[in-house]
């Protein structure tokens, strides 16, 4: 493999969202995901030519899926390339061959990264994906019904674990610009059959409803969602802040306007004075945020529905049962969950 190192504009544009966005601290230990893919092999690359500026400590991380009969030559491949660079290597291969969805493996794999980057002691794990995968989830879930939580797809870091944090540093970047980036550098890029199967929903929006778009709407269609999902992370983020200012204020007020017998708190109630003059977007927050709170389960549309309409509605209305056979029940001033 020729290994070039030089100074282009992606370099000077990731660089520079690094230090807008501060993402990934100076001499920090990052874990790089690498499933030897374009969009990975620019992370890494650019990742390590960024380091002397820095001082990071890089390491690499490859999943196996065991979904391909090439995976075990995958990973060699990814082995090997760590190797070259002089980064260490972990690798973690799936139990079973046959997990279940795409949902699935994605779960499967981020569980992976964090025992990999726990057990290592490495605080970031950090993936390639693209502007173009942001629109591509955009769509994915604009078709599955999904509110503006769902449309702000991707966001530029989140939680994953204890002490470890999942860094996207690529959302800026489209995958034609980590297809030229990978042919400048004459990176190996490691072809995955699975990217071309249409049976995977994914890759039906990228093969075939994006460069429809692409064709007939937007040229830059993807620039365009991926600039839609990041004005909506903001706002969805003032949502959420707002909401749980909120909840607390009604949460606390039940607390407060009603107690057990034994004198201790009743806090799975929600003082519905607190939020009846709140904007409908607001109330639906608050009462997702308390579902979440109560249920096992994550709360749906129309749960988070049937319990916003009793902010509203005479004293002693009920809803059926969530889940697990929970009843909410109008007590006055309070909705309680039973």
């Amino acid at each position: 493999m020729a290994e070039r190192s030089f100074w282009t504009d992606l370099h000077a544009q990731i660089h520079r969202i690094l230090r807008q966005r501060q993402l990934l601290p100076q001499k920090q230990r990052l874990l790089v995901a690498v499933s030897g893919g374009q969009d990975s092999l620019s992370l890494a690359k650019l990742l390590l030519d960024l380091q002397p500026k820095w001082g990071w400590h890089l390491a690499i991380a490859h999943c196996d899926h065991r979904w391909r009969q090439d995976s075990e030559a995958n990973a060699n491949h990814v082995e090997k390339l760590a190797k070259t660079w002089q980064l260490a290597f972990f690798c973690q291969t799936a139990k079973t061959k046959f997990l279940k969805s795409e949902a699935a493996a994605r779960e499967w794999r981020y569980q992976a990264l964090s025992a990999l980057a726990q057990q290592h002691d490495y605080p970031y794990i950090v993936t390639g994906h693209t502007a173009s995968d942001r629109a591509e989830t955009l769509l994915y879930n604009l078709i599955r019904g999904s509110g503006a939580d769902g449309l702000q797809s991707l966001t530029w870091q989140r939680p994953l674990a204890d002490k470890v944090k999942l860094v996207r540093p690529l959302l800026e970047v489209t995958r034609t610009q980590t297809g030229k980036f990978c042919e400048e550098m004459q990176l190996p890029i490691w072809e995955d059959s699975t990217n071309q199967d249409l049976k995977y929903a994914r890759n039906r929006i990228r093969h075939k409803i994006i460069p429809y778009l692409q064709q007939h709407f937007n040229p830059q269609v993807e620039q365009a969602l991926a600039q839609t999902a990041e004005l909506l992370q903001a706002e969805v983020q003032y949502l959420e802040d707002a909401a749980h200012q909120l909840l607390q204020q009604a949460t606390e007020q039940g607390s407060r306007g009603a107690e057990r017998q034994d004198r201790s708190p009743i806090t799975n109630r929600l003082n519905r004075l607190v939020v009846q003059n709140a904007p409908l977007a607001l109330q639906r927050r608050v009462i997702r945020q308390f579902l979440q709170q109560e249920l096992a389960s994550a709360p749906s549309f129309e749960q988070v529905e049937k319990l916003t309409a009793l902010i509203t509605a005479p004293n002693r209305s009920r809803t059926d049962p969530f889940p697990g056979g929970a009843i909410a029940e109008v007590d006055d001033d309070w909705i309680c969950l039973k």
